[in-house]
């Protein structure tokens, strides 16, 4: 089951979303677990951590698990 991933803006980007999960802690580690790791973004593959996911966007980390994104408003 995929957990929920709240937000208040409109978008938030790959790299925020791995920081509010836990995937990292740091800004500065996105980009190399990205590099080390499957992110999938809709099924598809993803390295950006600037990708912006909007509600209905569906994230799956390999090792973390599956994210989906909902519009707190």
């Amino acid at each position: 089951m995929a957990q929920i991933v709240r937000i208040k803006e409109e978008y938030i980007t790959l790299g925020q979303l791995l920081k509010l999960t836990d995937c990292v802690s740091t800004g500065g580690q996105v980009k190399p677990f990205l590099q080390e790791n499957a992110v999938l973004v809709n099924g598809q593959p993803e390295a950006r951590r600037g990708r912006k996911l909007y509600p209905g966007d569906r994230v799956e980390v390999g090792g973390f698990g599956i994210f989906e994104v909902e519009s707190s408003s």
